[in-house]
């Protein structure tokens, strides 16, 4: 049996509400391909173009930049 055969026979047993699930996965592992290369190269150029590039924060102050409590989060 190959894989889209048994692929089918367990989309067949699927029940209703999930291949809502399963329809989802499918779309998002067809995406465009292309579109995600181009965001992705945007982004590196907007990086690489950028004053504060290599500038470090620590773990501490990304947090604080991002709205985190740390001191929530801990035990």
């Amino acid at each position: 049996m190959s894989n889209r055969e048994l692929a089918l026979q367990l989309i067949d047993n699927l029940s209703e509400y999930k291949l809502g699930y399963v329809v989802a996965y499918l779309q998002g592992i067809n995406a465009d391909e292309t579109a995600d290369d181009a965001f992705c190269e945007q982004l590196l150029k907007s990086y690489e173009s950028s004053e504060d590039k290599g500038d470090f924060v620590s773990f501490e102050e990304a947090a604080k930049m991002c709205g985190v409590d740390l001191d929530a989060v801990q035990d």
